[in-house]
């Protein structure tokens, strides 16, 4: 939700800067979800101190835009009426009309309550700088707010109202989040990943990131897991992303030796900065030996771990050649990968 709210802002012309506050620990998951250089900050205990951390941080600005993340589906209408709004006002909010009966009562239906003139109000709030830092500095520091807008109303600064929109509903409830969802427009792609990688004396043989006992390992510049570099080769594939060889070329020797489970978050981390989600992957190991049943389990857990997939999001499976081939002749190891995602179409 933060990284649609955070593209959104960063699209537009009128925004010079998005910073993101969050509570203390989760930085490197923004970092994660927004990219390296994202201007992260920690918060406060509160939504007022949290938002007085991000006003620090703030260098010569004159306006700023305070946004919450559980509003992700921001248009460029509401800010581009924000950002008119505060060339001849300090203050402005988008508001909805409400539209429903209101009425006292918690037992017993009450008294009705005139509706002509009430709002919900949402955000992102725009302010002057100088108001809204006006604000936080006389508020009683025993008393929270519930938004900006009323902490600037107390100083007597009038909050211009803009028309918001029915996009900003706030994701607050269990429920809320399959609405949100049904709002993104995803599209369902599949791809097969292969590989393949030769036995020999000597080598540690590694397989769907579980080191297996065997009298052979597979050999390769890297620890030569096959099964992991199909299932790599797969996902890259559901996004066009090349294949592994793209993104860890085997002429490079820091990959000499290298863990390939990094591949294989390297290429789910591709995925999820597109607002992607990995739904299912499939994998099928070819070989004669080891038999590859005993240590399914560890497998179909570690590749759901690296994923961070359920284990019923994971299917391992094996299979031989009927000693046809190089497989079938014990000479090497061959897997096959196919990869299930849901990433935002063009319409999203």
């Amino acid at each position: 939700m933060i990284g649609y709210s955070f593209d959104a802002f960063a699209a537009h012309p009128a925004i010079a800067e998005t910073i993101v506050v969050v509570a203390e620990g989760q930085q490197p998951l923004a970092i994660g979800a927004l990219g390296k250089g994202s201007r992260v900050v920690v918060g406060g205990a509160t939504r007022r101190e949290s938002v007085a951390n991000g006003l620090a941080a703030i260098g010569d600005a004159t306006h700023v835009l305070i946004h919450d993340a559980a509003r992700p589906f921001l248009s460029a209408a509401v800010i581009d009426s924000l950002v008119d709004a505060l060339k001849t006002r300090d203050a402005a909010v988008p508001v909805l009309p409400v539209i429903d009966t209101l009425a006292h009562g918690s037992v017993l239906l009450g008294d009705v309550v005139p509706r002509a003139d009430l709002n919900r109000v949402q955000t992102p709030q725009a302010f002057s700088i100088e108001a809204l830092r006006a604000a936080h500095a006389v508020w009683p520091a025993d008393e929270e707010a519930t938004d900006d807008a009323q902490m600037v109303r107390r100083l007597g600064v009038g909050v211009a109202l803009v028309q918001g929109s029915a996009m900003l509903e706030k994701v607050t409830h269990p429920e809320d989040f399959a609405a949100a969802e049904a709002r993104v427009a995803y599209e369902t792609r599949t791809a097969m990943g292969f590989d393949v990688h030769r036995l020999e004396v000597g080598e540690e043989l590694w397989l769907g990131g579980v080191l297996i006992p065997h009298d052979k390992g597979l050999s390769g510049h890297s620890d030569a897991d096959v099964a992991l570099h199909a299932l790599t080769d797969a996902l890259l594939g559901t996004i066009a992303a090349g294949d592994i060889g793209t993104h860890f070329p085997p002429s490079d020797p820091q990959w000499k030796g290298a863990d390939s489970a990094q591949f294989l978050q390297h290429a789910a981390k591709l995925i999820a900065d597109k607002r992607g989600r990995i739904d299912f992957v499939d994998l099928t190991i070819m070989c004669e030996a080891p038999k590859i049943g005993p240590h399914r389990t560890a497998m179909t857990a570690r590749i759901a771990d690296l994923l961070g997939l359920s284990l019923d999001r994971v299917s391992v499976k094996a299979t031989t050649t009927e000693r046809l081939g190089f497989t079938g002749r014990g000479e090497g190891i061959a897997a096959q990968a196919v990869a299930t995602v849901r990433v935002p179409g063009a319409s999203a």
